[in-house]
């Protein structure tokens, strides 16, 4: 892998000013396994000028939309052209950008959810699933080493099996009418047309819902679940709470909130089990909490030697050296990254280095906005969670 050449990276969305543009390169720059080479940066090509002259990327590579992208990037010769696209625009532009990055031929790095709505999710699934580039969401929570920690633990059967999960993800920064206040982010998450049908829900209970798969490995198969405006004059929910009910018999409680008014970012993990309990929260981000009956808890430190594969394998500095939010970005794109080399070589890529969110992560996720909209609506609310493809 030390000959490999760096991956052609090419950026749809992340014009000036944009918050999540900015974390994904970052992450994605971080290793030195990417490099960018291009972009549409913005619908406006005035500002995606204006960022391209900010990356000091060549002017010629920088395009007025993604069909324009595509079609240049595609005439270059190989070594020159972008290999990887990464999508970072509002959810009503990440449908067409991605199939028809995947029909050029070009790996796809998208944020989640993964789709508008979930028509459009099961027809991506089926268009991912016959391409032969990867396909990467960036469910950025489950790029954590201490994440990757509990997830390894509880699969090897170190609190015996699941029975409670709780996950909370509390903001508070749509705690007023932000959207009426020329603030760009809030007016596109409370907007259904580019948003979806899920405000809260569909923008954090989606990173919620997959760290209580991800983490347990285990399958929600009925929720229920209430979903709320508190804000007099937003069109989309911006508060909610889903009771989980898990294949193997655990119950679960899901809350999430952008209204909590004060709390900045804090998405917590609490799993019990027969044998014990894990605990993680966000914005403390390198310790996990183990809990025996009986015993002392235990804190587990990234960094450390103790660790198991998955850890290890998403740690970069020794511990007590803080490691973050772009960070974990970053483990999702070099363990991505690392797969392509892999199959570039002919070689079978580490099953830690496979261990990034894609596509089935991807329809579940949009399942999961469906099924909660669904049971807010029902009188009998407990609804049978199917996966439809």
């Amino acid at each position: 892998m030390s000959t490999a050449k760096k991956l052609k990276l090419g950026l749809i969305g992340g014009g000036p000013g944009s918050f999540i543009g900015a974390i994904h390169l970052n992450g994605a720059l971080m290793d030195g396994m990417f490099e960018l080479v291009c972009g549409a940066f913005s619908s406006n090509p005035a500002k995606s000028k204006q960022r391209g002259e900010e990356l000091m990327l060549d002017p010629a590579r920088v395009y007025g939309d993604y069909d324009e992208m595509y079609e240049k990037e595609s005439r270059l010769p190989e070594g020159q052209r972008m290999d990887v696209v990464a999508i970072v625009t509002p959810n009503n532009v990440h449908f067409d950008p991605t199939v028809k990055a995947l029909k050029y031929g070009f790996h796809v790095a998208l944020d989640k959810p993964m789709t508008l709505n979930y028509p459009q999710a099961k027809e991506l699934y089926h268009i991912v699933n016959d391409a032969a580039p990867r396909f990467l969401l960036t469910h950025t929570y489950s790029g954590y080493p201490m994440i990757k920690q509990a997830k390894q633990m509880i699969a090897d059967g170190e609190i015996g099996k699941v029975r409670k999960v709780y996950v909370e993800y509390p903001q508070g920064w749509l705690y007023k009418l932000l959207e009426t206040e020329n603030n760009k982010q809030a007016e596109w998450r409370t907007d259904p047309a580019r948003n979806g049908l899920a405000g809260c829900m569909g923008d954090i209970g989606t990173h919620a819902f997959h760290m209580s798969e991800y983490i347990t490995g285990e399958k929600v198969s009925h929720l229920c679940a209430d979903l709320y405006i508190k804000i007099e004059g937003r069109p989309i929910d911006d508060d909610g709470v889903v009771l989980l009910r898990f294949e193997n018999g655990a119950s679960g409680v899901l809350m999430a909130s952008q209204t909590d008014t004060g709390c900045e970012n804090n998405l917590k993990v609490r799993v019990y089990g027969e044998k014990g309990g894990l605990e993680w929260e966000q914005e403390l981000n390198n310790s996990l909490t183990v809990r025996f009956p009986g015993e002392p808890a235990e804190i587990y430190r990234a960094g450390t030697g103790y660790l198991g594969s998955l850890a290890q394998e998403n740690t970069r500095t020794p511990a007590g050296h803080p490691e973050g939010y772009v960070e974990a970005f970053g483990n999702l794109y070099r363990n991505f990254a690392r797969c392509i080399y892999a199959d570039r070589a002919g070689e079978t890529p580490k099953w830690e280095w496979e261990d990034y969110p894609g596509i089935e992560d991807g329809i579940r996720g949009m399942a999961f906005i469906e099924h909660v909209l669904a049971s807010t609506k029902s009188d009998t609310k407990w609804t049978p969670f199917i996966v439809e493809k």
